[in-house]
């Protein structure tokens, strides 16, 4: 009624003991759920998949309910509920005729993702952002067979091992 829009980050609540967002109840109230990795600070990896797993996973745990926050459930609010939450439903969260054309291409011959049965249900509990091998973002390729082609990458890794170096030496010293 209100347009309330939410972000849920479970793994960056869990680790600030910040509490369970009750989603499912979200969801039947026609809350608009996206889910998000918060940042660095509260979640190391921010790895969507690793997400989407949590997602599904604690609230399952949280109400003693296996059907809860099902793969397909999860995904879509991971994918559309996300685009939702941001408002820009109309242009990306899934792939339609006149939405930009956001995409990832993830590798299932991975012998963590072997036997595939359900792949959304694999997409949800065993994907991970390592088994992306191509990504697309508003139909321009930017990550080829793993490789990012829009930026200079080692360049990027050198800077970032400078920085934290510089970061490290500084460790002590009063403001």
């Amino acid at each position: 009624r209100r347009g309330v829009k939410v972000a849920h980050c479970p793994e960056s609540n869990m680790k600030l003991a910040s509490g369970i967002a009750p989603v499912p109840a979200m969801l039947a109230a026609g809350v608009c759920v996206g889910i998000g990795t918060d940042g660095s600070a509260s979640n190391n990896d921010v790895d969507m998949f690793g997400e989407m797993d949590c997602v599904a996973k604690i609230h399952k745990a949280a109400l003693m309910d296996p059907t809860v926050m099902d793969a397909e459930t999860t995904l879509s609010a991971a994918t559309r509920g996300g685009a939702a939450a941001l408002g820009a439903r109309q242009k990306i969260g899934s792939l339609e005729v006149g939405k930009k054309a956001d995409l990832i291409v993830v590798d299932f011959d991975r012998p963590h993702l072997r036997p595939v049965y359900n792949s959304v249900s694999h997409l949800v509990y065993a994907a991970r952002g390592a088994d992306v091998v191509h990504s697309m973002i508003n139909g321009r390729l930017v990550m080829k067979n793993r490789k990012i082609l829009t930026l200079d990458e080692p360049a990027i890794l050198a800077d970032m091992a400078e920085i934290s170096r510089e970061i490290g030496s500084l460790q002590g010293q009063a403001c």
